[in-house]
């Protein structure tokens, strides 16, 4: 696997080995706008690697320093992840800018990296995850575009099928039991969604973070049946 080097000067320290791989998009108009941005001091935000459209994979940052590309975030019990994370940016303009699908030699070129740093350190699959999972409240990234099918299916990360279930939606104003035991099934997932049996706005937007990443033909922070079904999969998978 080719690396070019484009080192960024954001970055710090760590203080613990990482356990967690993130997954963003660019969410800027080209991929050389945003190398350009991660490796400008003022920024003060990097990743460790940022992967092109066709392929190209820049290294900005050794994996055994702290980038600064997680920000505010949580993830199964852990806040500020970018102390133990290692970050990945995916070009894609992204919501803002014009979100489209990821070409087939960039999403090769992701699969390809995943597994490269996998053999360097002990990320699990249920800590590999999208900016959108750590941080819903504030990103949508990479999105529902983005192939977390297939990147599960080459053996890195959580996914799972479900038929098709029945079941009164869940959504907000939904009070109750059946509210709680699906709070709780997401914090034990890993969301930073502590179960109150109140269906509230913090609730449907962690919702559609979930439905971004596992459920990316519904994307409306509503809790059918389905989605709660898939929930109950991936964590039995382990998640």
């Amino acid at each position: 696997m080719n690396v070019i080097e484009a080192p960024s000067p954001n970055w710090d320290h760590r203080t613990a080995p990482p356990d967690v791989l993130v997954l963003h998009y660019t969410g800027m108009k080209t991929g050389q706008e945003a190398i350009d941005w991660l490796r400008t001091p003022e920024s003060k935000v990097s990743s460790h690697y940022v992967v092109e459209e066709d392929g190209r994979i820049f290294r900005l940052v050794p994996e055994e320093r702290r980038a600064w590309h997680a920000g505010v975030s949580f993830w199964k019990g852990q806040r500020g992840l970018n102390g133990t994370s290692i970050g990945i940016e995916i070009v894609n303009p992204g919501h803002e800018w014009g979100y489209r699908p990821f070409p087939e030699a960039q999403v090769a070129a992701v699969i390809d990296l995943v597994a490269d740093i996998r053999t360097r350190w002990d990320i699990e699959d249920g800590r590999i995850v999208g900016h959108s999972d750590i941080a819903p409240d504030r990103k949508d990234d990479p999105g529902e575009l983005f192939p977390w099918k297939r990147l599960a299916e080459a053996g890195h990360g959580l996914w799972a099928e479900v038929p098709a279930a029945p079941g009164a939606p869940l959504g907000e104003g939904e009070e109750g039991a059946g509210v709680f035991a699906f709070q709780a099934g997401l914090t034990r997932l890993g969301y930073d969604c502590a179960p109150t049996g109140r269906y509230d706005a913090h609730t449907a937007t962690i919702v559609r973070a979930f439905q971004r990443h596992w459920r990316p033909e519904k994307v409306d922070g509503i809790a059918d049946g389905e989605t709660r079904a898939r929930l109950i999969a991936l964590l039995r998978l382990g998640g």
